[in-house]
């Protein structure tokens, strides 16, 4: 009974952690990789668009032709009822999925 209740308890701590680079929208899943047309495709323009923050470590430089390069990428927001859904995307791709309401 214990080694069958072990098993369970790993299995859902597997699934929570793999969870993190995932988001479900409806029969469809978004994960780390797929492409910034690929979340518009799924989730439509988003609410709030910002720079994601680069690391704290490095300083911001600036490009030529004066524009800030913040190395981070966006951070596209999205409500979807009491959930904030925060995608990041550097290059085209998204690098990050966060779910501020599970």
């Amino acid at each position: 009974m214990r080694r069958c209740l072990g098993m369970v308890l790993l299995a859902l701590a597997c699934a929570a952690h793999a969870g993190g680079g995932t988001l479900r929208v409806g029969s469809q899943v978004l994960v780390v990789g797929d492409s910034a047309s690929r979340v518009i495709e799924l989730l439509g323009k988003p609410a709030y668009r910002s720079s994601a923050k680069s690391d704290a470590g490095k300083p911001s430089g600036r490009k030529k032709g004066g524009k800030s390069s913040s190395g981070g990428g966006q951070q596209w927001q999205y409500r979807q009822g009491n959930r904030l859904v925060t995608i990041v995307v550097a290059d085209g791709k998204v690098t990050a999925i966060r779910d501020d309401g599970r």
